[in-house]
């Protein structure tokens, strides 16, 4: 069944509604498999754009009049599956119906009412008023309604009928696409012996069983890591696991943000120093690595330390000696190191801004945690786990997310992650308050709006009608593109057209990654070199 709530929120079949309404001034009505007009009721305060369909729905017999020609087109496309059903609403008043099909079961219809006949003239109109007068009008509303009708040409038609035709098609590829993602859950929640967590880790989608499976490997070897992973991925949370699976689960286990100081403050945080060797060391003190002598120190964010920082990390590591700062003899620890980064350390050793032996040395085994966008399927089982801690801390009963609200938090990139969702599900348990479940209107509103805005911020009303429909085609396979991580075979699925279709139109459109990358660099080198010829000017 067609949830048709959820798909009137859906932004491509809005903006397509919203094309149709501006284009030709004709309004998009949804009907049910049984030619049950959904979505708009009687005395509803929807906007509508055509003249006449405004005028008579203020009427309850419009109304009536509307859903019985709805379900009677319906009934009619349902025998025929004829794609741009054209049939007479009242007299010479035109509407055109086109069939949802999904799996190859006809599943409802969209309709779309409001233009005449391509060679209409006043004759025809004064037909329409006669026709609308039935439903007693004034008549200079009726004129004025009727004047604003215009006929729809034969060279518009394949525009309208295509874009009419790509609402339906949307539908049912949405249809489609949830109906694939909520098995997928559903599957990969029955999954038997599949971890879900390792720790406070929770995950079952593929990058993350992977993770987990190098762990199980590791945990009994004192080899160094390097944690690499986007910010909120929860590469402290996986250093934890290590340790606490480790031999050295029973001694220390020291974490030290390494862009948290500067370079002296550092160095005394980590080695330590004796009295007396700066202005305020009025006693000696432990450094961190002495503190972890046994366990494991994590060295987080470690791209951010200095050059001279990383020889002194670089001979701990190899040799387990350092000297506190103000002393004179070295000091010997046996110490695990893990170290983690948002950074890319290769590019960085290439660019010489981090030593070359410092990175093999930490990189013996190298963890790359995947970022949210990478692991939507973890999606729902994280919202859950963030939902219930959050109730438990607050003593209440857990919220529930709603369907859309779910769809709206899929949808989202997530660029700070893992802490960004669990900040988003703690904010959303306070705001939903007494409700039990939680609503997109409570999201934050970079999550709810997400995808609303976009480039196309209007429908072009002006110019020709192919460069238009040219113009929306473009936006959404960008748009598409970006959400979907330049997937061309999902991002195929969810436009329902073939993958070498797409293809050809991101070769037509000029949409290739690597073509968008060159010439955002070559427009870079350009500016650069300009600036340089200014110059020497």
């Amino acid at each position: 069944m067609i949830n048709w709530d959820e798909f009137e929120h859906i932004h491509v079949i809005r903006k397509l509604k919203e094309v149709i309404s501006k284009w030709f001034a004709i309004d998009v009505f949804f009907a049910d498999d049984r030619g049950n007009l959904k979505i708009f009721e009687k005395g509803s305060k929807q906007e509508l754009s055509n003249s006449v369909l405004r005028l008579m729905l203020q009427r309850g017999e419009g109304f009536e009049a509307l859903a019985e020609f709805v379900s009677q087109s319906t009934a009619e496309l349902k025998k025929t599956q004829e794609k741009d059903l054209r049939r007479e609403f009242l007299p010479n008043f035109l509407a055109s119906a086109f069939p949802i099909v999904i799996d190859n079961e006809f599943m409802g219809a969209v309709i779309c009412i409001g233009y005449l006949k391509e060679g209409s003239g006043e004759a025809q109109k004064k037909e329409l008023g006669k026709a609308l007068a039935h439903y007693n009008l004034p008549n200079a509303e009726i004129d004025q309604a009727v004047h604003k009708i215009k006929a729809l040409e034969n060279e518009q038609l394949p525009y309208f009928s295509e874009l009419s035709d790509l609402v339906s098609q949307e539908i049912s590829t949405l249809h489609k696409e949830i109906s694939l993602r909520e098995d997928r859950i559903t599957e990969l929640n029955k999954e038997l012996g599949t971890r879900y967590k390792y720790d406070s880790m929770i995950g079952k989608a593929k990058p993350m069983q992977d993770v987990y499976a190098l762990l199980d490997k590791i945990k009994n070897s004192e080899s160094t890591v390097l944690i690499q992973g986007e910010n909120g991925t929860g590469k402290e949370l996986i250093a934890k696991a290590i340790h606490y699976n480790s031999p050295r689960k029973d001694k220390a286990f020291v974490t030290q943000n390494c862009s948290a100081f500067n370079d002296n403050l550092l160095d005394s945080e980590l080695f330590g120093h004796v009295k007396g060797s700066f202005t305020g060391a009025i006693k000696d003190k432990k450094g961190l690595f002495e503190m972890a002598d046994g366990g494991t120190f994590f060295l987080d964010e470690i791209g951010d330390t200095s050059p001279s920082m990383q020889v002194k990390l670089l001979r701990v590591i190899q040799e387990g000696t350092f000297i506190p700062v103000g002393a004179t003899e070295p000091r010997k620890v046996d110490v695990r190191i893990l170290a983690a980064t948002n950074r890319d350390l290769k590019d960085m050793v290439e660019k010489g801004t981090f030593r070359e032996d410092l990175y093999y040395r930490i990189n013996v085994i190298n963890i790359t945690v995947p970022p949210l966008r990478e692991r939507k399927e973890d999606i729902p089982l994280l919202c859950e786990h963030f939902l219930a801690r959050s109730a438990a801390e607050k003593q209440i009963k857990p919220k529930i997310l709603t369907k859309r609200a779910l769809e709206k938090i899929f949808d989202y990139p997530w660029p700070g992650n893992i802490r960004e969702l669990e900040n988003e599900m703690e904010r959303v348990t306070v705001l939903a308050g007494g409700e039990s479940k939680i609503t997109v209107d409570m999201l934050s509103g970079r999550i709810r709006d997400f995808g609303e805005r976009t480039k196309v911020q209007g429908v072009r009303i002006q110019g020709k009608l192919r460069d238009a429909l040219e113009e929306l085609e473009r936006e959404m396979i960008r748009e598409g593109l970006k959400r979907t991580g330049w997937n061309k075979s999902r991002l195929a699925k969810e436009l329902g057209i073939s993958r070498a279709g797409l293809i050809n139109k991101v070769e037509k459109y000029n949409l290739d990654k690597r073509k968008i990358a060159a010439a955002a660099a070559g427009g870079m080198l350009g500016g650069i070199n300009k600036r340089v010829n200014t110059s020497e000017e």
